[in-house]
């Protein structure tokens, strides 16, 4: 792995795995030593019920943290499982600003079924720092929103991880995929999985020898080891190529660990494998039962895209509209606007905004209008997934009963979930949790490109039950940010938006990637073809006379 700069706290890189039991209240002061960047930190896959301040997204639920300022994360965990806490703040967990989150449980339906856990995290990794990366990516210089691609898998942040095990042992392993980009499929030579745990929500047990996890998601499973046995088994993490552009000379897309039963023994080379036949997800039953959600309340339909906009950049849609973050955090829009805070105009045009009611049964269909896949996330809950269609099955038909009649009786949750390549999902969940949730896909650079929605719910109550601390209204005084009013910052007018961020203004009419590539490629000839004559015309006599004398003997 190529040296570069890292992200780290308290001077620690890799970031430690954070170890609590439900129940447990955790208090997180976030001092910002950054120097020339502000932050922010998300604990993914925590529903922050009550404490939709402490969700992290900076534009959403706070103000980011600026360098020299700190912020104090302070909720009660109720919920057991696999998670992990990062940076919300654009681009900054590639970077390094990422860590496991780990919730134990003592009334766990698996205790006394493993010996020990044991947590390993996936990812890919970039050998230059973000900011850079992210300023070409939206730019006129690369119309066609080309994502960067990884230059190596790493396993719990390193590339030659050794796992030490036990003969007979069975043990739980905690899988986090932390990347920016790359899906993973993961599997142990010679073992078998017993899946137990999808993104904090307890599974029957299904077996499988592969799986696969998009950015964010995460698994738990069991592995018992063989008995009587000395030697090694390779542990394989292989990056989804399917996501990238284009695949670079030498690319190594695998990364190896290893199951050491003999310290002693060597440690083999992982062997070729002839398809990747990952577990199918979307068959999963969660142990607690929970049947489908039968009655939807409000149906939200996101068509998604990725386009170019006037300045040449491509960026990412839905129903036409790319997020902008908004000059007043959300939140705090929904806390200071009055009754207002229910019409979604006053979040801004930009923020793609849908309000819902305490209680309602919300079902969202996403349909994917372009050839990759995308990873969806969803603050504040899990939700059910009650279809996911194949690849290149089109928008979702809502007349299609054979499909509707094929949904699972008690389907999937959890809340990170795969659309396919020109595909289609329904979930659904319950509307119980007041606050300000973002809906985006989980690959950063389309995070920041703008595949963002805002789920606005129960704003009235939540004026009625949420203060925010002194401190974090510190930290908006110390960057500058407005804390009232409407998405624009009005506090006379809630619907008046003048001033409001905005994306770029759209294209003219019958431009194209493909014609900004050739009008950027046409620019930069005449640029250079301008500098050549201004070379030639300053450069001395002699040097011009040399030139044409050359000329002239070439051509004798």
């Amino acid at each position: 792995m190529a040296e570069r700069p890292v992200m780290g706290i308290n001077g620690q890189w890799p970031l430690p795995t954070l170890n609590f039991t439900k129940g447990d209240r955790v208090i997180a002061t976030v001092h910002n030593q950054l120097g020339n960047q502000s932050t922010s930190m998300h604990f993914h896959g925590l529903f922050q019920n009550g404490t939709n301040d402490m969700d992290g997204p900076v534009g959403v639920t706070q103000c980011g943290i600026p360098p020299g300022s700190s912020f104090i994360y302070n909720f009660t965990i109720e919920q057991p499982g696999t998670y992990w806490y990062h940076s919300h703040t654009r681009g900054q967990y590639p970077d390094g600003l990422r860590g496991q989150f780990l919730v134990h449980d003592p009334d766990s339906p698996y205790i006394g079924q493993y010996d020990e856990e044991i947590a390993i995290t996936l990812s890919d990794w970039y050998h230059d720092e973000m900011p850079g990366l992210l300023s070409h990516f939206i730019s006129v210089a690369n119309p066609t929103g080309a994502e960067p691609v990884p230059k190596s898998a790493l396993m719990s942040d390193t590339q030659n991880l050794s796992v030490a095990v036990q003969p007979g042992k069975t043990y739980l392993f905690r899988m986090t995929n932390m990347g920016a980009f790359a899906g993973q499929y993961f599997w142990i030579e010679g073992h078998t999985m017993r899946v137990v745990e999808v993104d904090g929500v307890h599974t029957e047990p299904a077996e499988t020898s592969m799986i696969y996890l998009t950015a964010a998601q995460r698994y738990s499973f069991m592995v018992t080891m063989k008995d009587n046995f000395e030697g090694n088994f390779a542990m394989v993490g292989s990056m989804d190529t399917d996501l990238f552009d284009a695949l670079p000379d030498g690319l190594n897309t695998n990364v190896t660990g290893w199951l050491v039963y003999d310290d002693a023994a060597e440690k083999p080379e992982s062997a070729l494998i002839d398809a990747f036949e990952p577990f199918d997800d979307y068959t999963l039953v969660p142990q607690d039962g929970l049947e489908i959600y039968d009655h939807v309340d409000h149906s939200i339909k996101l068509d998604m895209k990725m386009d170019n906009l006037g300045d040449g950049a491509n960026y990412a849609f839905f129903n036409d509209i790319t997020y902008v973050e908004p000059i007043v955090p959300t939140l705090y829009s929904v806390l200071s606007t009055g009754a207002n805070a229910s019409n979604p105009t006053v979040y801004g045009v930009n923020t793609n905004s849908f309000v819902l009611e305490k209680g309602q049964v919300v079902e969202i269909v996403l349909n994917n209008d372009d050839a990759g896949k995308h990873p969806f996330h969803l603050h504040g809950h899990n939700f059910q997934v009650v279809w996911r269609s194949e690849e290149n099955d089109g928008f979702w038909n809502p007349d299609n009963t054979s499909a509707i009649e094929s949904f699972p009786r008690k389907p999937m949750r959890r809340d990170v979930v795969m659309v396919n390549p020109q595909g289609n999902f329904v979930i659904r969940f319950k509307a119980d949790n007041p606050g300000v949730w973002l809906f985006h896909c989980h690959i950063d650079w389309h995070t920041a490109s703008g595949l963002i929605a805002t789920m606005i719910e129960a704003p009235l109550e939540l004026q009625s039950s949420m203060k925010i601390p002194a401190d974090h209204y510190e930290v908006c005084h110390d960057s500058g940010t407005p804390t009232a009013g409407n998405a624009a910052g009005n506090t006379v007018d809630a619907l008046d938006l003048t001033g409001q961020h905005k994306s770029p203004a759209p294209l003219p009419a019958g431009f194209t990637a493909r014609g900004i590539v050739a009008l950027v490629f046409s620019c930069l000839s005449a640029f250079i073809g301008m500098a050549v004559i201004a070379w030639y015309g300053a450069a001395p006599i002699a040097v011009r006379k040399t030139s044409v004398a050359a000329g002239k003997v070439a051509t004798n």
